[in-house]
């Protein structure tokens, strides 16, 4: 099932009308006929459905005449869609919503191996080597610009880390745990989370590498407790991201 979701998030992306009729299909006559893993099932259809309405806003959204900034900033806030519509599948199901919207738990040790590190120490290594990585790329860009896109990095970094990471970390990580095993959960969310950036034109050894930056979000989630230490990750990578011309060259 969770390959056949991995190949629904695919086609989708790449509008491959067909192949996202016959996974959608799939999944349907699994709800129907598969009582045991219902939930589980119409949870994944659910996000399906969300990311091709995700899609096809962003499509009515190129049409229209905005800046480049605006537009990329519109398109992000249509990821509503992918939140909203398992949000509706889980209350149809009287499922408690669940987004690990809790203080965090920084006394819970990240265990690396058979290494344990402090969590607040990982997040802060986390956090200089990416913006170290990134430093790189931002000294080479024009610093003129660095003020006139002061707003939309700001805006930018902010809707797409919140959205992805309440996507991601939020909504499908609580809700899988409750029918499947953790590791399912992670492995399952971490890929669909790299999987999901073809749809903003990464390529697809690109999008399966970003996976494992999935896994470091989520391993962080659980082990805190909270969504807030690994918005606060995935914020300053957006950041590092604009500033470097992956966003807007």
């Amino acid at each position: 099932m969770a390959l056949l979701f991995f190949g629904g998030i695919m086609s989708i992306a790449y509008q491959n009308v067909w192949w996202s009729l016959a996974i959608a299909t799939s999944f349907v006559l699994i709800v129907l006929f598969n009582k045991a893993n219902q939930f589980l099932s119409s949870l994944l259809l659910s996000f399906l459905l969300g990311f091709l309405c995700f899609t096809l806003c962003n499509v009515w959204v190129d049409n229209l005449a905005l800046s480049n900034e605006m537009t990329i900033l519109l398109k992000r806030l249509m990821l509503f869609w992918v939140i909203v519509l398992p949000v509706c599948q889980q209350r149809f199901f009287k499922k408690p919503v669940s987004w690990y919207n809790h203080k965090p738990n920084w006394n819970e040790p990240m265990v690396i191996g058979k290494h344990k590190i402090h969590t607040r120490l990982f997040l802060l290594i986390g956090v200089l080597s990416n913006s170290i990585v990134y430093f790189f790329f931002i000294v080479q860009q024009d610093r003129s610009l660095f003020l006139s896109l002061l707003w939309f990095c700001i805006a930018f970094s902010l809707i797409n880390a919140v959205f992805e990471e309440v996507i991601w970390r939020g909504v499908m990580l609580s809700a899988l745990q409750h029918v499947s095993s953790l590791p399912y959960a992670i492995i399952l969310t971490s890929v669909g989370f790299g999987l999901l950036h073809l749809s903003i034109g990464f390529p697809l050894l690109l999008s399966l590498l970003i996976s494992g930056a999935g896994i470091i979000y989520a391993v962080l989630t659980i082990k805190t407790n909270s969504i807030y230490p690994a918005i606060a990750f995935h914020l300053v990578i957006n950041i590092g991201m604009v500033y470097s011309g992956f966003i807007i060259e």
